[in-house]
This record gives structure tokens, sequence and C-alpha cells, in this order.
């Protein structure tokens, strides 16, 4: 019985490592199955002044900086053409810093109300 139960409990904490997909793949290795996902073009470019624009919810990407934290989760965005709030929750971060110097893109969702335009953030990365 003993030995039962240890293959299970090795089987099962081995399982997790050998479902996990990435790597460095070699170019003339033969294609594998991925765990599936969208492999369509992705946000286009735009600007504050477009995102004003835009209907609700559409996918957007900025760059620009984020300039000053405007409230719990929200922050002052600017690019060329204005300056628009963001609302990034803690886990965007992925543990980055970002201060106003530096460039950033983000990735996210238009969200329209009565009066007032701001994106949802889902993606932040500096940009180099």
């Amino acid at each position: 019985m003993k030995k039962m139960t240890l293959a299970a409990l090795i089987a099962l904490f081995t399982l997790p490592a050998v479902a996990q997909q990435g790597g460095f793949i070699a170019p003339n290795a033969p294609a594998q199955a991925s765990q599936g996902g969208f492999t369509g073009p992705a946000a286009s470019p735009a600007t504050v002044k477009a995102v004003q624009e835009m209907k609700d919810d559409a996918w957007v990407r900025l760059e620009g900086h984020i300039e000053q934290r405007t409230g719990d989760e929200h922050y002052l965005f600017r690019d060329n053409t204005g300056t628009l709030t963001v609302e990034i929750d803690d886990k965007r971060w992925a543990g980055q810093n970002v201060s106003p110097t530096d460039k950033v893109q983000l990735e996210g969702e238009v969200d329209k109300e009565w009066s007032t335009v701001q994106v949802d953030v889902k993606s932040v990365k500096k940009v180099l």
C-alpha cells in the first residue's frame, strides 16, 4: 500500500511539469501542439485622441508615459495627443516599477461611461 501511495504522489507532483509548454524550439524541430489561444493580429496602436472616438470595449494599445496616480488603481496617462485616465489593477504591474520618465506600452479595453472615457489596462510593458 505504501508503494502505491508513493507512486500516486510522485505522479501527482510530476504531472504539472510534464504538461507545461514553452521554452526553446530548434528551427528544424517538428511542430508541437500548443495549448491554444488567439494567433491573429494584436491591438492596433492608438493615441489618446483616437481613444476618445472609439467604441466602448474596443481593444487598444497605447504608448506614452504614466504621469501620476490619481486614485486607487487610477493613473493619468499622456502621449503626444493628450491625457487620459487609465485603470491598472495591481496584478497588471507584474513586478515592474514605472516612473513618469519611463515610456510604457499599455493594452486594454476602452471603458466609456456617461461623460468619461478611460482605458481598463490588461497589460503594462516598459518600452526600452
